[in-house]
Order: C-alpha cells, then sequence, then structure tokens
C-alpha cells in the first residue's frame, strides 16, 4: 500500500473527529513508563547493504530453537514435519489464497476446508467441526461463550490445572459479560478433584470447562464425572491434545458436548510462538451455535461433487445481535499443513507416533528421577508432558542447561506462584532421542 501524507489540515480533521486536541491523547492509555520520550538511537542512514550487514550482524546473536535440543511444550512442541507439507502448502494457489467471500468459484480452498472438518470430526469422535480457529486459547474461550449461549446460564466451571494462558484468554473474553468464572480445584495427582467438582454444579452452571492432558501433562477422566454435569444441564467443554487422541479416548466417547485444542503439532513449525491453530468439535445439535464458518459436501446441476459454505454465523455476514462469533476468518494455511499430515501418516501411522512420543516421555521421567533429588511433581498417569520437581530454582536448571544448548523446560513459578518455584514443566516428542536424555541428565546431576 502506498503511503498517504496527511496534512496538517487532514491531522486537526480527524482529531476534531475524534473529539481530542492532540496526537498524544491517543496513546492515555499506555503506562507512562512505556512511552518513548526521546529521538531512537538509530543512527545515521546507511546504504542497503550496510543495513543488511547491520541485521545479519544482530541476528547472529540469537540461536533458534532450531538449533537447540528442545524440551518445551505447554501446548506448543517440537514435532517432525514432513518436508512435502512444505512443498504442498507453499503452492501459490495455497499460499496466496484468502477466504473465500466468492464460496463456490473457490472450490480448492473450499474442498481443503472440508476435508479438515472431517479430520478434526473423526479425531474428536464428535459429528461436526468447523473452519479453524485461531488457536487453542480462543478456541477455547470461544467453547465457554458458546455453552452459555445455548443454556442460557451465566456460571463456567474451569479447572484450576487448565493453560494459565488459556484462563487468561476466558476471562478477556468474558470481561463485560454477565458471566462469572469459578474455578474448580485440583488433586495432588494433578487431576480435577471429582468431588469439589460435584458439589459446585447447580442448574446455574453453563459449563464444566477442562483439559486433558492438563496443562502440568496429567490425564483426566471426565467419565467419572460425565453423568453429574448431564443430571444438571450443563455442558462439558473438553480441552485436549489432538496428538494425545492417538492413544487415549475421544471427547465424543466420554460424551463431550464441545471439544477443541491447539494443532500447532499437527504439522506446523515452531514460529516465533505463532502463527497456531485452534480447532472446535461438537454434538450435531449445537451445530448453528458454532462459532466462525462450517463447509459442506452437495452436487452441482450436473451431479458432479461440489463444496458450498453451509453456514456463516460470523458478524461479517448476519446482523451482529445474530452472530456467534466476530472471528473474521480461520487459520487456512494452517489448518492445511494440519490436513496434509493426517492425511500422509494416516490412522496406523498417527497411533504409532503418539505410541512413540508417550513411550519416549516414560523413559525420561525415569531417567530424571533417577538422579538425586528429583521427582515427579504428580502422582497421576500423564502422555508426554510431566512436571518435575527439583531440588533447587527451576530457573538455575533452565539456565545450566541453557549453555550446554539444551532448552530444559517451562518453569512454573510465573504462572502459579512461589510454591512452583521449583518445578519444571518436560514435554517429550518423537524428535528426542536417547542422546539428548543423556545431555539433560548430565545438565542435573550437577546441580
Amino acid at each position: 500500500m502506498p503511503y498517504l501524507y496527511h496534512t496538517d489540515e487532514d491531522r486537526k480533521q480527524m482529531l476534531g473527529e475524534l473529539g481530542i486536541d492532540s496526537e498524544e491523547r491517543l496513546f492515555d492509555q499506555i503506562p507512562e513508563e512505556f512511552l518513548i520520550t526521546e529521538p531512537l538511537p538509530v543512527g545515521e542512514g546507511l546504504s542497503e547493504f550496510d543495513t543488511l550487514r547491520q541485521f545479519e550482524t544482530l541476528a547472529q546473536k540469537n540461536t533458534p530453537a532450531g538449533d537447540m535440543v528442545s524440551f518445551l511444550g505447554g501446548g506448543v512442541y517440537d514435532h517432525i514435519v514432513p518436508s512435502i507439507i512444505k512443498h504442498l502448502s507453499g503452492r501459490s494457489e495455497f499460499y496466496t489464497a484468502y477466504t473465500p467471500y466468492q464460496a463456490e468459484v473457490s472450490q480448492g480452498t473450499l474442498q481443503v476446508v472440508f476435508e479438515y472438518q472431517s479430520l478434526i470430526a473423526r479425531l474428536t469422535g464428535l459429528p461436526v467441526a468447523n473452519a479453524s480457529m485461531y488457536d487453542g486459547a480462543t478456541a477455547f474461550a470461544e467453547a465457554a461463550t458458546m455453552a452459555t449461549r445455548i443454556t442460557r446460564r451465566r456460571v463456567l466451571l474451569c479447572a484450576e490445572n487448565i493453560s494459565p494462558r488459556y484462563r487468561k484468554v476466558l476471562k478477556t473474553y468474558t470481561n463485560g459479560q454477565d458471566v462469572v468464572l469459578e474455578s474448580v480445584p485440583m488433586t495432588s495427582r494433578g487431576d480435577v478433584d471429582a468431588d469439589a467438582l460435584r458439589s459446585r454444579l447447580s442448574q446455574e452452571v453453563a459449563a464444566v470447562l477442562i483439559q486433558t492432558p492438563n496443562y502440568f501433562g496429567v490425564l483426566e477422566c471426565p467419565w467419572e464425572y460425565r453423568e453429574a454435569i448431564k443430571e444438571t444441564g450443563a455442558l462439558l467443554v473438553a480441552s485436549v491434545d489432538p496428538m494425545s487422541l492417538s492413544l487415549l479416548r475421544t471427547p465424543g466417547e466420554y460424551n463431550a458436548d464441545i471439544a477443541v485444542g491447539e494443532g500447532q503439532g499437527l504439522g506446523n513449525d515452531l514460529n516465533f510462538g505463532g502463527p497456531l491453530l485452534g480447532f472446535m468439535a461438537c454434538r450435531m445439535e449445537y451445530l448453528r451455535s458454532l462459532p466462525g464458518r462450517l463447509v459442506s459436501e452437495t452436487k452441482d446441476v450436473d451431479g458432479r461433487r461440489a463444496y458450498v459454505l453451509t453456514l456463516q454465523t460470523r458478524e461479517q455476514h448476519i446482523r451482529r445481535e445474530k452472530a456467534t462469533s466476530n472471528i473474521c476468518t480461520n487459520q487456512g494455511l494452517m489448518a492445511l499443513r494440519a490436513t496434509i499430515y493426517l492425511s500422509l501418516l494416516g490412522k496406523t501411522g498417527f497411533r504409532e507416533l503418539g505410541k512413540i512420543c508417550h513411550e519416549k516421555a516414560c523413559r525420561l521421567s525415569q531417567m530424571i528421577t533417577g538422579c538425586d533429588g528429583f521427582r515427579l511433581r504428580f502422582s497421576g498417569p500423564f502422555f508426554r508432558e510431566f512436571v518435575v520437581r527439583c531440588p533447587v530454582d527451576a530457573e538455575t536448571i533452565i539456565a545450566k542447561a541453557r549453555d550446554k544448548g539444551i532448552l530444559a523446560g517451562i518453569p512454573l513459578t510465573k504462572y502459579f506462584g512461589a510454591d512452583y518455584r521449583n518445578d519444571l514443566l518436560v514435554a517429550v516428542t518423537e524428535k528426542r532421542t536417547d542422546a539428548d536424555f543423556e545431555k539433560l541428565r548430565e545438565v542435573l546431576e550437577t546441580v
């Protein structure tokens, strides 16, 4: 887009429309300590070549995560991404395509979305899935607000072992709405306290929100309290790790009403924290309350297979008061990569991958707990992620490991306070080798 110059008169007119007297007033909501009060120290102008060389010099100070042994998790994982995914998703018809406003002439894009929806429905065991969401956190929040619309109730019971980032996004989504968020405690095993959950159920509860595996990697048993939830008329919303569904019960099998999750690990690289890929599926009776869009398969006038946008309940397409969401688009490119990834693996390959991740995680946990002073924080079963209680501050472990080219995990004190100062969240994928495990153990033994 070309630069459009604004004259002093243009600025004066715009400020007048806003009812303010200066441009500085536009930034009143930003705390003063974050405002720049002096000119930026950018120096004199450089030639193109010298500018590029300067940035390359700066870039060399960074160590990409891909060059290190990563045990990071917490929702984003370092999986192998087959090269064919990059080549197929990088084709111009996919890479440059945008949301299909003229849907029926966008058959290729619509077919990709349809195939993606079909795979997510099969993965979750629920009959219908929408076009992709922004990420797991917003999908989680959208599912919660969807539950309040369906039940016309105002209380959401949110397990305290759900990702702290997800809970923050949920708080933002419900801010200003007539919605009450109540926390459900967990047991020493690391899973939801089922008795506490049952005691909080009432006719005002719209939904119970759980995550399995939860943020600490511990598996939940929602079938143990599913009937109690159903008896009160509340919904069960499950946030799931799609990779875990290769081995574990699907949300459909324990009768969850809505399933959401983060699909980054399905063929998408680590990209400085994004873009990510949220997914959502639900029971058929809640179809019209789904946010975003839905693509379906039909036949054209000549009897040929065709794809159409069946449902568009976002505020761009219908009256705002009738809209289910203000989602403007979906993560089409990320969804395409997930579709290719799942199609390449197939049912058998996907299950084998899940087994590899789980078996390696079990092996590493045994190696770590074999080191003096290290133990698992929670006793509940896990899939591929677990919390280690260290004999020293977790930040100390992380610093020592980084010096050895290892990203040891996520320190939990940032989200959960001083009681978790010595706790480290460790994740394992198929990329990690026995040699990687030995390097981490050597670091742990030094402390």
